[in-house]
């Protein structure tokens, strides 16, 4: 069901660091004879940050898995019963414009940090990086910064369908809130995908992402009511991360009686959410530091 949103990378298209820096000096800093200035390891994030824009969009799959798919699930289950209200008077438009672009970034989350990320290591492109003065933290500074980008262009393609088509009505602070927070989910969930990229072998990164992505995604009540699944998505749901993050979305601009109307899932307090959230960001974020250490001593060793 889920298409891989692999943007590109620099390995699989065969071009240079963007403005590599020289050999001396700081990070980004050229002292070549009539080089041109990187800009810093600033520049030089900026710059990775552009090239990988330019690749993903580019790239039929990413535009079709990464954008599009939210969009027309959108247009094909929440169109349609738009105007249903919930007993607390929201519509079903609304709610399930949240549900759909939170699954539209954990999916981004998953595949660019794990599939992509893992591809990379794979080809040998991380160890190259250690190996050239262009620091690895641009690369991956530059991939976190360009996924949530894509994230802020799904919430707003979403966003845009919703309300000139399904009547979805926010002030402009709950536009923001909205937007602020799902751009912010990719990056909360990059540390699930890093795990992933770093934990599983990279030929078999594809499969695990979406073996752990479907099932996350139905448990956390982003196609339907938990009430309508099986009762173990139910008792599984509240130990899921993905679930907590949707949760949030949903109190964002629902009220709770809505929110448990729609999920089918009691509501808790906001506290709750925001630790499992957290929580699993930092967890996770350990595990990929570790396995990325590992690897690194692997390596030279």
């Amino acid at each position: 069901m889920m298409t891989s949103t692999a943007r590109t990378t620099g390995a699989s298209r065969g071009r240079q660091l963007p403005d590599e820096p020289g050999t001396r000096g700081e990070p980004g800093t050229s002292h070549r004879p009539g080089a041109r200035p990187t800009g810093g390891v600033l520049g030089l994030l900026a710059r990775t940050v552009v090239v990988d824009l330019r690749s993903s969009f580019r790239n039929a799959e990413f535009a079709v898995g990464a954008v599009a798919v939210p969009v027309l699930l959108y247009a094909m289950f929440g169109l349609p019963n738009a105007a249903s209200p919930l007993p607390g008077g929201t519509r079903v438009g609304l709610a399930m414009l949240v549900s759909l672009t939170a699954y539209g970034v954990v999916s981004l989350a998953l595949f660019t940090f794990g599939e992509n990320v893992a591809k990379d290591r794979g080809r040998g492109w991380l160890r190259t990086l250690r190996a050239t003065p262009f620091p690895t933290g641009v690369y991956l500074t530059g991939t976190s910064l360009t996924a949530a980008l894509h994230a802020l262009l799904i919430a707003l393609s979403t966003g845009l369908l919703a309300a000139l088509a399904g009547g979805v009505r926010l002030d402009v602070a709950e536009w923001a809130g909205f937007v602020a927070f799902m751009t912010a989910g990719v990056l909360l969930f990059s540390t699930l995908g890093f795990a992933i990229a770093f934990l599983a072998r990279p030929r078999a990164a594809t499969v695990v992402a979406n073996l752990l992505f479907l099932p996350l995604a139905f448990a956390s009540g982003f196609f339907m009511p938990l009430s309508e699944l099986p009762d173990v998505m139910g008792d599984v749901a509240p130990y899921l991360p993905t679930f907590h993050f949707g949760q949030l979305a949903y109190r964002l601009v629902m009220p709770d009686t809505d929110v448990a109307a729609f999920t089918g899932a009691a509501t808790q307090p906001v506290a709750v959410h925001l630790a499992w959230v957290l929580g699993s960001a930092v967890l996770l974020g350990a595990v990929a530091l570790l396995a990325a250490r590992r690897e690194a001593v692997t390596r030279r060793g």
